[in-house]
């Protein structure tokens, strides 16, 4: 079925700015974008009077199978496989209802983000669309260990990837530093090694995968890029030597500002652990100076949120954007990295990440203006996602049909 949209702001790439259009699709993606397609004729037609529509977007850094717990690790090893299944679907319907109509779902014991996409591709529930890691890889009582694959040296490293690859995972999700959230570990310390990393980013290269570091210490960041990661998720620790490296590789930066802002903002009265509020409150202004820095740089970065840690609820990935936004990078930029540059980033941008003739419509539809301020974001009217509209909020739907 043909659909338009006539007369409404999409969000420009390349001007980083909102240009008044139509736009005419079908499930098989975008067939025109231009103020002609109000000429033509169609099954469907809906006004975009006073509406802003930007490409679905992609949130890089999540945990379908964590709900925003004060203490998700120590809940996770309680779990049966079903109740985390249960909690992923129900954080993709949240994720997809906010917007975000892609996510890059780093971590999940079971695989149950494997078995979630495979079920959302074959029609069996609506969700985002997944790209799945499935359990991490780590050192034996590495980061985030209660639900990950333990591996040491290349050998087991080099297995445990091809495990995760055998199993369908679309990226391998490594360990190279210790984290705010696991018990007894330093974010400044090193974990994988760069060999070890090595190791699973050539078992990823040759299946034509992409890889992701949690790297938060600066020489665990460094063995992250040398390695040829495509990603560094949070990047606490950044130098200006680690900035020229990510430059010269091509690395992704994956900021998750929310994360440790939650964990600060919440605290110990809300039953999150001493040890991750302490953690937190050390490392947050350091984040946040490097992520300006690296902005500022040039550094290719993929917005994501790190959804599923305390406090940190799916379907909120506005407050990613606004603390991007206030640490200095201009809303433009913001939008297209929650967009292109993440699509870019998971090598689908030939299929969304930006709404171009012959790619699939992925859109979002607000109220309100996103450049002037990220919140109209959380003003969600309806959601697209391949062409079929899966939310609709009903009371301020513009839809027609003719």
């Amino acid at each position: 079925m043909k659909t338009k949209i006539e007369n409404i702001a999409l969000f420009d790439q390349m001007n980083q700015s909102l240009t008044q259009t139509s736009l005419l699709f079908d499930e098989t993606g975008i067939l025109d974008v231009g103020e002609h397609v109000n000429h033509q004729d169609t099954d469907h037609v809906i006004s975009g009077e006073g509406l802003t529509g930007v490409p679905g977007l992609i949130d890089s850094h999540v945990h379908l199978s964590m709900d925003g717990n004060p203490d998700p690790f120590r809940e996770r090893v309680e779990n049966l496989e079903a109740d985390d299944a249960y909690k992923a679907m129900r954080n993709a319907t949240k994720q997809l209802e906010s917007g975000v109509v892609t996510v890059r779902n780093v971590g999940s014991k079971y695989n149950v983000d494997i078995a979630l996409r495979n079920a959302i591709a074959k029609g069996l529930v609506d969700g985002p669309r997944i790209a799945a890691s499935g359990e991490p890889i780590v050192m034996t009582g590495g980061h985030a260990h209660s639900m990950a694959i333990e591996a040491d040296g290349v050998d087991e490293v080099r297995k445990a990837a091809r495990k995760q690859l055998k199993s369908g995972a679309d990226l391998l999700k490594l360990m190279a530093t210790g984290g705010v959230m696991t018990p007894g570990v330093d974010p400044n310390s090193p974990q994988l090694g760069e060999d070890e990393l090595r190791a699973a980013s050539v078992e990823a290269t040759h299946a034509g995968k992409i890889t992701a570091a949690h790297a938060q210490g600066i020489d665990g960041i460094k063995n992250t890029i040398r390695a040829g990661i495509t990603t560094v998720e949070h990047g606490i620790y950044l130098d200006d030597e680690a900035i020229e490296m990510m430059l010269e590789y091509g690395t992704y930066l994956v900021p998750t500002l929310v994360a440790p802002y939650n964990i600060v903002e919440h605290g110990l009265d809300a039953g999150i652990p001493e040890y991750a509020v302490e953690k937190s409150k050390r490392v947050m202004a350091r984040h946040q100076e490097s992520f300006y820095k690296a902005y500022q740089a040039g550094v290719k970065i993929a917005a994501g949120t790190d959804a599923g840690t305390p406090f940190n609820f799916h379907g909120k990935f506005v407050k990613e954007l606004e603390l991007m936004v206030d640490n200095g990078m201009s809303p433009g930029d913001v939008l297209r990295s929650a967009t292109l540059t993440a699509a870019q980033a998971m090598k689908i941008d030939a299929q969304t990440g930006s709404l171009e003739v012959g790619k699939a419509c992925d859109l979002l539809i607000v109220e309100g203006n996103p450049l002037e301020d990220m919140a109209s974001l959380r003003n969600v009217v309806a959601v697209y996602k391949e062409g079929q509209c899966l939310f609709n909020q009903k009371e301020s739907s513009p839809s027609r049909t003719t």
